[in-house]
Formats: structure tokens, sequence, C-alpha cells
């Protein structure tokens, strides 16, 4: 166990990060954040602030030096680097950061855990994606395998002829079928190091071009239904990962039961809502589970509960927002705005 007034590292300087920082002060951490950018709205909360390269090996050896344990708050944090942090622990572990990073692989891992994941095949030319359409058909989605979030790098493919007008980039892609679904949910769980896996309520979630835009909990009749199949494949995936921390695991409802969408080895968007509306949030057990201390009670604080995103150059009354006493205001200090940028989110509780 790592006991309070320890210092917990966090790779990446975003909002996520911010918010892991100050759950991990409510339990008496102290947190030291490293990241390539000048301007972290999670430095601002934090005791130390480490600004230097991914790849700067000097820089990560002395931020690990002052760490008892380190975390990354976002999944594309380059694998190679991490090995000047040993022998501080990092978790969760390396493993789940190069799963998690590549979509061929994390959609193979979890076709083998017994998963469903939508179909796909990997893209390295413009004949491997001819070939693609021709055994998966269209519609279908092609995507960089790496990198693209919140709908970054991403290309919509109707009919063949669409393919045709895209400038493919120098990269490793993936082609995947479109998936009829009726509705879209996360299964986010947190698991202990000893083993110990709790599981929040699943929320609904929209998304608005490709960014989430709104999460419900609870979650409509007909999704809870596939919930427990989908808790099943998350709890597979975290412990074939021998995972400790928060793990966010995407879903589409369809008729022939849940598919796999994609993971977050991290706290997540659709898991904002826990702050209030969960006796303990995802923050706070991410905390705890690093920290090797017993998980926190993860169920309902209130009947319901809603998050919606705050995106880019919205214009939004603040005191209109506060003036309903069941309006909880995040705001995460971005000082550019622009658009599809996430700039905080309000919660809603229903008591």
């Amino acid at each position: 166990m790592i006991p309070p007034g320890e210092t917990i590292g966090i790779l990446g300087g975003g909002q996520l990060g911010r918010m892991m920082a100050m759950a991990a002060a409510n339990l008496g951490y102290r947190v030291h954040i490293y990241a390539p950018e000048e301007d972290s709205v999670a430095a601002e909360v934090c005791a130390a602030f480490t600004q230097a390269a991914w790849d700067d090996a000097k820089a990560m050896r002395a931020f690990a030096a002052d760490c008892a344990v380190v975390t990354y708050e976002f999944e594309n944090v380059p694998v190679g680097p991490l090995a000047a942090i040993a022998p501080t622990p990092l978790l969760a572990p390396p493993r789940a950061l190069e799963v998690g990073q590549d979509r061929v692989s994390e959609k193979s891992m979890v076709r083998d855990l017994g998963g469903t994941p939508a179909p796909f095949a990997t893209v390295d030319s413009r004949a491997d994606l001819e070939a693609a359409m021709a055994e998966i058909g269209t519609p279908g989605i092609l995507k960089t395998r790496r990198d693209g979030y919140d709908g970054k790098g991403q290309w919509r493919i109707m009919t063949p002829q669409d393919a045709e007008t895209i400038d493919l980039p120098d990269v490793p892609l993936v082609y995947e079928g479109f998936v009829r679904f009726f509705g879209e949910f996360s299964v986010i769980l947190a698991r202990g190091a000893d083993g110990d896996i709790r599981f929040w309520d699943s929320a609904q979630n929209v998304h608005e071009s490709g960014i989430l835009a709104l999460s419900t909990v609870p979650a409509a009749p007909e999704l809870l239904e596939q919930v427990p199949a989908a808790r099943t494949l998350a709890r597979k995936i975290a412990e074939a990962l021998d995972y400790v921390g928060v793990l966010a695991v995407e879903f589409f409802a369809t008729a022939e039961g849940p598919i796999f969408n994609e993971m977050a080895p991290r706290v997540h968007n659709s898991g904002h809502w826990t702050t209030e509306g969960a006796i303990t949030s995802q923050f706070e057990n991410h905390i705890r589970a690093i920290c090797g201390l017993p998980l926190g009670d993860t169920g309902l604080a209130a009947k319901g509960v809603e998050m919606r995103n705050i995106i880019g150059d919205d214009a939004q009354d603040w005191a209109g927002i506060l003036s309903d006493p069941a309006n909880h205001l995040h705001l995460y200090g971005k000082a550019s705005i622009r658009p599809g940028r996430k700039m905080g989110h309000v919660t809603r509780l229903t008591l």
C-alpha cells in the first residue's frame, strides 16, 4: 500500500489528469504531472509539473524518482520511453497501453476472449482497402489504427466510390463494417491490486460528430438488458491484462447483443457523472486502486444522473446553469477555445 502523503505521478496534463489529481489531493496525496505541453490544466492543481518530451529519458527518470507510483490520463502516451520509469510502478500496466493504442490489437484481443467486435480488416494500402470493402462490404468506416479519438482520423465510406476520394495517409489503418445499433453504452470498472472488481452503473451515451455529448444513468431498459454480457467481457479484458485502475469499455447495443466498440485504459468521459452521482467516483477509485487501497462503493448516490459535455465555443450562462440546485458545473480551465474541444461538463442529479 502507498500511504497518503506520498507522490503520485500522472502522465498527461489534460482534464482527466486534473480530476484525478483533485481526487488524489482529497486522499492526502501529492501529485506530479509530466506532459510535453507547457499549458497544462492538470498542473494548475498539482504540487509539481515536469514539462518535457515523452522521449526525454533524463526528465522521465527524474520525474519517476519523485513518485511512489505513476499512472496516465490518456492512452496515447508512447510506450517505449516509459521504460525509464522503472523501478517505480506504472499502473495500469504498460500492456494495457500497448493494446489500447492499436485498434486492431484491441479488437483481436476482444475476439480471442469471446467478445464480438464490428467486422474489421487491416489496411496498409489502397489494394487492402478494396479487399476489405469486398470482404466486409459498405457502408463502413476507415480509421487510423493509432492516435484517433473524438472522431479524429476517421473516414465514413458509404459506397466503394467514396473510397476513391480519400487520400490515404501513410499510417496503418483499419476498415470496420457498420454496426446497426439502437443505442450506445459504456461499462466502467475499477480493478484493485488484489483483483477486486467493482462496476458502476452503465451510462447510455449519445455522440455528436464523433464526440460524446450526453451520458444518462440509468440507461434505457433495452440497453440494460445487454449490460451483464458486456460486463462479463469487460471483466475478461481486465483480468487478461492484469489491470489495476479504472477501465472503460464502450459498446453498441444491437439486436444480436452487445458489440464491442473500443476500450480506454483510463478514467473516461462517460464516467464523469460519478463525481456527484456515485458514492465513489471513478477518479477516487482509480487513485485507491493504484495505491493499493480498498475500492469504494460504486453504487448510485441519486435516482438518476445526466452528464452533458460543454464542447467548443458554445456560449454558456454559468449563473443560469447553477441556478438549478441539481446542477454541478465543472470547467477545465482551458484558455483557448476551438471547435470540438471539451471545455467542461455539467452533471444534473435526480434525487
